[in-house]
């Protein structure tokens, strides 16, 4: 497990650059999927722009102006924050600081935060200077969507963020009353789906206001959100943010974290002897799901049964000779169900991806990726720790009810879409 790039670099090259640890590994994949996202996102909208089914929009801007002062206090404002809160991060020695922790505390400095200030006004004022006419004059400006996806991307990222807080907070009620602002600000915890929901819904709002076929833009933005989640995946497998699976006893865990094949005795055993542990996290010992797969010899016994050592939310007991920040493993292994979800996202994508082409239906690409996310998340819940509801006799988790949801709403959305695109083919011919 990897917590942050410090112990990435310190493991994988032997180099150990303090500046490192600020940069948690969950945050990098994320910043990775946007990116990923992003990229994908736009292809696509470009190459239906070619196409004719996207169009541009006309924009008038004034050029030539000089920077106002407006300008320049706010990106004086935002180097301040950004070199005052960095500046304590890399400044800080100790070796169990916490990035997070420094965000969310009145903790900078100054000097660095002033010259990053003066640095980001300089940079707008040289901008705005190089650009400056001697009359300013209004030209008008085609915007295609493709041009957009930086705004689409900025959106997705907050919306998506307050969505995944807010549908976490909701699933962990307790957690939320006993420590209101902590599960707020705490950069753990999101829900993937509550991110999803939130972020469609303020890049729906987006694409009505600036005039983009929001059928078209569902089409370009599913094989992007496949893959963006995949390698999000990454994060939570990397970091081991406490995102995995149930209890795999068909192994156990050594003292430097590593799993072993074990027997059902030797099973319960480590079961009775870790029983605090358990206790503590779950309950009660009643409540310890688990199951019982023993993968072929030929592939590593991690991808069945995970310890997560050194995993990012110390959950655990602790591991032989190490100090420090993280030094915590799972007694008995888990299933890595984001390694799972990372194999079958990636392939996934590439079945929308090949399909792209070949489906000239607007927004049956969208409501196939509904129907595809949906069987994926529904499955690989049956192996996670989630929380449960209690309806109608039923227990599901969120992530059930909503990924079912996804299910049925991409049956009906194809459809919908199907018998939309007849009635338009008819029309079209008695018209002829």
């Amino acid at each position: 497990m990897y917590p942050n790039l410090y112990y990435a670099f310190k493991d994988l090259f032997g180099v150990e650059w303090t500046g490192l640890r600020f940069v948690n590994s969950f945050g990098f994949f994320v910043a990775l999927a946007f990116i990923s996202a992003a990229l994908v996102l736009a292809s696509e909208l470009r190459r239906k722009s070619k196409l004719g089914l996207l169009h541009y929009k006309e924009a008038k801007i004034i050029v030539g102006q000089p920077a106002t002062p407006l300008e320049l206090i706010l990106n004086f404002l935002l180097g301040f924050i950004l070199g005052y809160k960095f500046g304590a991060i890399i400044s800080n020695n100790s070796p169990t600081v916490n990035p997070t922790e420094i965000i969310f505390s009145t903790e900078g400095n100054w000097l660095i935060g002033i010259s990053a200030g003066l640095f980001f006004a300089g940079l707008k004022w040289w901008e705005k200077n190089k650009q400056k006419l001697s009359t300013p004059e209004e030209r008008t400006i085609r915007i295609w969507p493709h041009d957009r996806v930086g705004d689409l991307v900025i959106f997705a990222a907050v919306f998506g963020f307050l969505g995944a807080k807010l549908f976490h907070n909701l699933e962990n009620w307790d957690e939320l009353v006993s420590d209101p602002l902590g599960s707020l600000l705490s950069f753990s915890g999101l829900t993937f789906y509550g991110g999803l929901i939130c972020a469609a819904l303020a890049i729906w709002w987006y694409a009505r206001k600036h005039g983009i076929g929001i059928w078209h833009l569902n089409d370009a933005a599913a094989p992007s959100l496949m893959l963006s989640y995949a390698v999000g995946r990454i994060g939570c497998q990397v970091a081991g943010d406490g995102d995995w699976g149930i209890i795999n006893s068909a192994y156990l865990s050594n003292p430097e974290g590593k799993s072993l094949p074990a027997s059902g005795a030797q099973f319960q055993s480590a079961l009775q002897a870790n029983n605090d542990f358990f206790v503590r996290t779950f309950g009660s010992m009643d409540k310890v799901e688990h199951l019982s797969f023993k993968g072929p010899t030929y592939l590593p016994d991690w991808m069945f049964g995970y310890a997560y050592p050194h995993n990012v939310i110390n959950e655990g007991i602790p591991l032989t000779d190490c100090t420090g920040q993280y030094c915590a493993y799972l007694p008995i292994p888990v299933f890595p169900t984001p390694f799972y979800e990372i194999l079958s996202c990636l392939l996934l994508f590439f079945v929308l991806w090949s399909l792209r082409k070949r489906i000239k239906i607007p927004g049956y690409i969208f409501a196939i990726y509904l129907i595809l996310n949906g069987i994926e998340r529904f499955l690989i819940e049956k192996i996670r720790v989630n929380t449960t509801y209690s309806i109608f006799g039923f227990h599901p988790t969120q992530a059930e009810i909503i990924s079912f949801s996804f299910i049925v709403a991409g049956f009906v959305l194809l459809a919908y879409l199907r018998k939309r695109h007849s009635s338009s083919a008819v029309q079209k011919l008695s018209s002829t």
